[in-house]
């Protein structure tokens, strides 16, 4: 306390500094032989053996080791790391050879284990991964092979977890790269792929055939029914007016009957037997000649051979009948 009140420093003071301390060290690691020093990178680490028997594992950083007792027996790094599978022959389903290679993504989770439960990690996997690819490749067809690599990853993916994992790895991703059939096969396929390519367009070519052939049956059906409406229409109404002329006709001759009945009978006056009748009958002659005066008229207008006849009571006996028959019916 003396030395520091008049302004000296403590023994304690200076050996607490830090300089002080970095001192010390830089002057131990002076002293200390090169080789018992081990430097650990960021994402590394390793594992020291005593006398051959593991003592501990040393992460990122400087560490000291005992010459001649401590050795550092396996290095590794924790970071993810890949692993090109080569190219293998394998075999589908159906016999059919083809070759096909992955990329296998890892990473080290137990680097005790990776060391002491398998002699050769990378080895193991590799030879593990090249087992699995054929089995699963063995377990398809050449087309489901194609068209099913996920699939495959993921069964790739399980199986070399369920061993991996007793190592130390794990398998984070497998993905398959090429699949190359031979080339017999590929030719094969080629064939394949334009026969089938025939055939669809064979498909479609008859398919729009047929939907041609339907459309326009479909249309020659439409129009025919459309037709056969438009006619039936036409004839209903064809047959309404014909019904309405011939009405209006047998309306217009009941007229033309009365009047000259009447007008017959007032000629023969009131005390006269059988007025009516004769005066109806009078009628229907009179008017019957008129119709059959007009006809003849006409027929002499006509071209070509002409021969007229007098008209009689006889000579309508048709005529006269039914138009009496219907002023009675009146």
């Amino acid at each position: 306390m003396v030395d520091a009140v008049y302004g000296e420093p403590s023994a304690m003071s200076i050996f607490g500094s830090k300089a002080f301390r970095r001192t010390c060290l830089a002057a131990a690691a002076c002293c200390v032989p090169l080789s018992c020093l081990q430097i650990i990178t960021t994402g590394d680490e390793c594992l020291v053996e005593r006398f051959g028997k593991y003592n501990r594992k040393l992460g990122p950083g400087w560490h000291l080791l005992l010459p001649l007792v401590e050795s550092v027996s396996f290095q590794a790094t924790t970071r993810e790391q890949v692993l090109d599978v080569p190219p293998q022959q394998c075999y589908t389903l159906d016999n059919a050879p083809i070759r096909a290679d992955a990329v296998v993504y890892l990473r080290l989770t137990s680097i005790e284990a990776a060391r002491y439960q398998v002699e050769d990690v990378r080895n193991a996997i590799m030879n593990l991964c090249l087992t699995q690819l054929r089995e699963e490749v063995g377990k398809l067809t050449l087309d489901e092979s194609f068209s099913s690599r996920e699939r495959i990853n993921k069964e790739l993916l399980k199986d070399l977890n369920g061993v991996a994992n007793t190592w130390g790895v794990e398998i984070t991703r497998v993905e398959l790269q090429n699949m190359e059939p031979s080339t017999d096969i590929l030719a094969a396929m080629e064939l394949q792929m334009a026969a089938e390519r025939k055939k669809r367009a064979a498909i479609l070519r008859s398919e729009g055939e047929r939907m041609t052939l339907i459309n326009e049956a479909e249309g020659r059906a439409a129009a025919a029914v459309a037709a056969a409406e438009a006619q039936k229409t036409t004839t209903i109404l064809k047959a309404q007016a014909e019904a309405e002329r011939q009405r209006i006709e047998a309306e217009g001759l009941k007229v033309a009957i009365t009047t000259v009945a009447q007008a017959l009978a007032s000629s023969y006056g009131d005390g006269h037997e059988g007025s009516v009748k004769d005066s109806v009958e009078g009628a229907i002659q009179f008017l019957g000649l008129l119709r059959y005066l007009e006809t003849q008229g006409k027929f002499a207008a006509s071209d070509g051979t002409k021969v007229l006849m007098l008209p009689s009571k006889n000579a309508l006996p048709m005529t006269y009948g039914g138009l009496k028959f219907l002023l009675d019916e009146a």
